[in-house]
């Protein structure tokens, strides 16, 4: 099945991935500018307000979701179709863990938007520990594209 599919196919993955670590910092930066406009003082949270964070942190939050999403099966059905099976290995087992946890910190917003603050710690700490996964997962993917490079 190798024959059928276009070399660069196995490019959009890793090119995808990236883009995600770096929507992921942007993410990041729109939420902790979010929390600075619920908690700062007067004065900054009428500067910041302006900045509309929270809507862009919201916004930003899921097209990351719903990237991650396709891009993690999207690699997998590339992986199966060049291979007609899936490599089970800590690549593979890491991201799906981390689709999962994107999709449990996006499905605390409305608890968030309640003010819950176990809903708001649980969704900081589901998604620090997705972009300390991400990075990790950018070098490992990296030695895999490695890989392919050299077996073409």
């Amino acid at each position: 099945m190798l024959a059928t599919l276009p070399f660069s196919l196995n490019f959009v993955h890793p090119l995808t991935e990236w883009g995600l670590l770096a929507m992921g910092g942007w993410a990041l930066y729109l939420g902790i500018k979010a929390k600075k406009t619920r908690t700062g003082t007067p004065e900054q949270r009428k500067e910041l307000v302006k900045g509309k964070f929270a809507q862009r942190h919201y916004l930003w939050g899921s097209i990351l979701l719903a990237v991650m999403t396709v891009g993690t099966l999207g690699g997998m059905a590339v992986t199966y179709l060049n291979n007609g099976k899936l490599f089970v290995g800590p690549h593979l087992l890491v991201g799906l863990a981390m689709t999962g946890m994107i999709a449990l910190a996006a499905s605390l917003s409305p608890l968030m938007q309640r003010g819950n603050m176990i809903a708001r710690k649980a969704h900081v700490g589901l998604n620090m520990g997705t972009l300390t996964l991400f990075l990790w997962q950018a070098f490992s993917g990296m030695e895999i594209v490695n890989k392919i490079w050299a077996n073409r």
